[in-house]
């Protein structure tokens, strides 16, 4: 399953299923597909997404600290959400995913 996110203040992005849902939920929403958040509510959205990024990467950091195998952390997964959330924060947009 892929899951798209678009806002009109913003490139549309596609995320996998799985990731998509782990970050909805990150967000602080029910991790529903299709949903959206209204504008009003995107700045506080954003602020839940940074902070459970900011604490799954230290736990991640704490939990593996002589990984030698690369992987694509949660953190580097949720830049194009975190970018998204943030230009329909600053254009007071709302976001949406189907």
């Amino acid at each position: 399953m892929l899951v798209a996110f678009s806002t009109d203040a913003y490139a549309d992005i596609t995320m996998f299923g799985d990731v998509a849902i782990n970050l909805l939920k990150m967000m602080g929403h029910s991790g529903t597909v299709p949903s959206a958040v209204m504008a009003e509510d995107v700045p506080a959205a954003l602020n839940r997404l940074s902070a459970a990024i900011n604490a799954a990467h230290d736990a991640e950091r704490i939990n593996n600290p002589d990984t030698d195998e690369p992987g694509v952390s949660m953190a580097n997964r949720a830049i194009p959400l975190f970018n998204l959330l943030q230009a329909a924060a600053k254009a007071k947009a709302n976001v949406m995913w189907k």
